[in-house]
């Protein structure tokens, strides 16, 4: 039974992936996540706490901690999800997401190649990386095209930035060392358990509480939308089928100006839980994001042809699901954030928060 090791566990898209792979009863999981502020175990506790599946909280900037974990468990991929990922949050403290997302993933790089060198020759050559990346690094599209592997990086938020550091890093130690690094963007993710600072999670809490959901700006801004659960079957596909030092681009081929994603995500909240007035007369346009990219849209052929990934989700069925599971889990949406504020962030004033 092959063992993987998914940093960020506790997170969105990392539980998504444990839960995969738990689901699969083929593979062991190591859980590897530090517990920052987004992170909640809940979202793993259908992964069980058998023999299949291990927690360890660790940050991945302790790098002595992370070898001795490698070489205990032994795994033959990595795929490295830990991450500080709101924009907005970036540009109020942009120092913190260089630690975070560049130097950790550096110090990453460092305990699996000391790691991974040690195998025997036919492990080593099995061996994989992921480096978990996202389509903001490459900056902002025009009304048409769609960013491929060979799009220049651009990054235009601190948070763009240190992704698109800890990608130079993954490509550099896949080129000086061999390390067999995989580096994977994906578009824009929703589904459940998605930690209520996201635009989906944060409309959706909003209304139900009959407050005004924020619109940044004219809400043209256009983002290619995946299920969380396509993104999780990328990323495993990467893992077992990906070409070290390759790069592959996953997109949900729904594209949608941020205005019209609202209305019709609150169109399917007035049939799910129908309240005393249309939900969509809540939606308040509010001062936008400084340096807000336009839009983003990935081109996944690679993805489709070299992994034989596709999408299962309709984007209409995943929303619905999406509402549907926002309605009946009330309870842990109000769980994690009452620890949290969520205010606005990035410009120091009006409420709401998106990303």
């Amino acid at each position: 039974m092959s063992t993987y090791l998914v940093t960020g566990a506790a997170g969105f898209i990392g539980s998504a992936l444990v839960r995969l792979l738990a689901s699969g009863g083929a593979a062991r999981v190591v859980s590897v996540d530090a517990l920052t502020y987004a992170a909640d175990l809940e979202r793993l506790r259908p992964a069980g706490a058998g023999s299949g599946h291990r927690f360890v909280q660790l940050d991945v900037n302790d790098q002595a901690a992370m070898l001795e974990l490698l070489r205990e468990e032994q795994p033959a991929a990595v795929i490295h999800l830990a991450a500080e990922t709101h924009v907005d949050r970036s540009i109020d403290g942009p120092r913190q997401f260089v630690q975070a997302n560049t130097v950790g993933t550096f110090n990453l790089l460092e305990a699996v190649r000391h790691y991974w060198w040690d195998l025997p020759a036919a492990a080593r050559q099995a061996f994989r990386m992921v480096n978990v990346s996202t389509d903001e690094v490459y900056g902002a599209l025009g009304p048409t095209g769609m960013f491929d592997e060979n799009s220049r990086y651009d990054p235009r938020s601190p948070y763009s930035a240190s992704k698109a550091g800890a990608d130079h890093f993954a490509a550099a130690y896949f080129h000086t060392y061999g390390l067999p690094v995989i580096t994977t963007h994906a578009s824009n993710n929703y589904g459940p358990f998605q930690f209520p600072e996201k635009l989906v999670p944060l409309a959706l809490s909003r209304a139900l509480a009959g407050e005004s959901v924020p619109m940044y700006g004219d809400g043209m801004q256009v983002r290619d939308w995946l299920h969380v659960d396509d993104h999780a079957r990328g990323l495993l596909a990467a893992a077992q089928r990906g070409a070290p030092g390759a790069t592959y681009l996953m997109g949900g081929a729904h594209e949608l100006p941020n205005r019209v994603l609202l209305d019709q995500l609150l169109a399917c909240l007035n049939e799910v839980a129908p309240g005393a007035r249309d939900y969509r007369d809540l939606i308040t346009s509010v001062a936008d994001r400084p340096g807000h990219d336009r839009r983003y849209a990935v081109d996944s052929r690679r993805a489709e042809k070299e992994l034989g990934w596709h999408r299962e989700v309709a984007f209409a069925d995943g929303l619905m699901a999406t509402v549907r599971w926002y309605v009946d889990n009330q309870k842990w949406v109000r769980s994690v954030t009452e620890r949290y504020d969520l205010g606005r962030l990035g410009l120091g004033g009006a409420a709401g928060a998106q990303s």
